[in-house]
């Protein structure tokens, strides 16, 4: 086993064993998940590009990877931070945590206190952090001291398609577009999740997916029933052309969007949002239903939110977080507009919230 050292960008240091790939230093802001399953989804959701993923349950990789379970065709975190990782037997056919971060050439690092971390970055806010060997030392205070923040980062290109593809198929274990498809649905690809598009699938959608460098007369040319806007990494703040293709769709189209794509349509209807100190990163999150007054369980990984007092006078707070009252959700049915924050589609409940996706069916055209 190999020492590791996490090191954030205000100094503070912990010491750890080293697992998967050895090669390059990772770099990236450091967040905490609460979730206690899913391991493989998060590392794969591509929302966490640019992010090194510290899990709070003490031990992760007990049940180790399979395929079926892959949210993008690769890890898409920078590096995964754990208490303790799991190194015992697993299923025939699986492939251990361990394995599965050397395929991906994703570094890891387990032994840290996990808790006292956590405690950390709620008090001083989510920040660059960076692995590395003690060999490595000098190369990587070089990098976090010049490496620049989730702010700074437009981190689209990386994770979104390159071209328009028609029903995209998602692999093992994902189910099939329909062969009759009731509606055709657009989406903007940000960084989406495969079980997103499947849930469309599941209720009889075709889709189409676009790259991030979509205009309104290549969305328009598909002849959707609605727009879509994907979840995905970094600062909404940071892209232009993505909000200045809502607003030129607006009214044109009923729009939905998850997580990032949720932040986009709130600019661009007028609306501002802001960077969270420590965000939302899990799979316990209990969001308010504005209209029913139902609470409900949700998984979220978001660091940035919607300002409520900046939203226009015909947009309505859809949702609300229940622990801490930020937006989770709006909708104008003026500008036929409606998204969410969290992750309908990760269904801790397990089903909480895929009623979500009939509702985006429903206003479809």
């Amino acid at each position: 086993m190999r020492k590791a050292i996490l090191k954030l960008k205000d100094g503070k240091e912990f010491e750890g064993i080293a697992f998967g790939s050895e090669k390059d230093i990772p770099i990236g802001e450091l967040v905490f998940n609460t979730g206690i399953p899913g391991y493989q989804e998060i590392l794969t959701d591509p929302s966490y590009a640019g992010q090194i993923v510290m899990l709070t349950s003490p031990m992760i990789g007990n049940y180790g990877t399979d395929a079926a379970d892959n949210e993008s065709d690769s890890i898409k975190a920078s590096a995964l931070v754990v208490r303790k990782l799991y190194r015992g037997p697993i299923m025939k056919g699986r492939v251990s945590l361990d394995d599965f971060l050397k395929k991906h050439a994703v570094r890891g690092i387990e032994g840290i206190d996990t808790r006292a971390l956590t405690l950390h970055i709620r008090e001083h806010g989510s920040q660059n952090a960076v692995i590395f060997f003690p060999e490595e030392r000098e190369e990587a205070e070089r990098l976090i001291e010049t490496f620049p923040s989730i702010t700074e980062r437009d981190l689209i290109d990386g994770v979104s398609v390159k071209k328009a593809v028609y029903n995209p198929d998602l692999g093992e274990g994902f189910e099939k577009a329909p062969e009759n498809p009731l509606k055709h649905i657009v989406m903007v690809d940000y960084g989406i999740k495969r079980s997103i598009i499947e849930n469309f699938y599941k209720l009889g959608a075709s889709v189409t997916l676009l790259p991030h460098t979509a205009n309104a007369d290549m969305v328009m040319k598909e002849k959707p029933s609605a727009l879509f806007l994907s979840n995905g990494p970094g600062d909404p703040a940071l892209l232009h052309d993505a909000v200045n293709l809502v607003k030129s769709l607006i009214g044109k189209l009923p729009i939905e969007g998850i997580c990032l794509g949720h932040q986009i349509i709130t600019i661009a209807i007028g609306g501002k949002t802001e960077k969270m100190k420590f965000g939302h990163h899990g799979s316990n999150h209990p969001v308010r239903d504005e209209i029913t007054g139902k609470t409900f369980v949700t998984a979220q990984n978001h660091g940035f939110m919607t300002v409520a007092s900046s939203l226009p006078p015909t947009t309505s707070i859809w949702f609300t977080n229940a622990n801490d009252g930020t937006v989770e959700g709006l909708f104008d049915e003026t500008l036929n507009v409606r998204s969410v924050q969290f992750h309908p589609e990760a269904a801790p409940g397990p089903e909480d919230g895929r009623w979500i996706f009939r509702t985006f069916m429903e206003k479809a055209e």
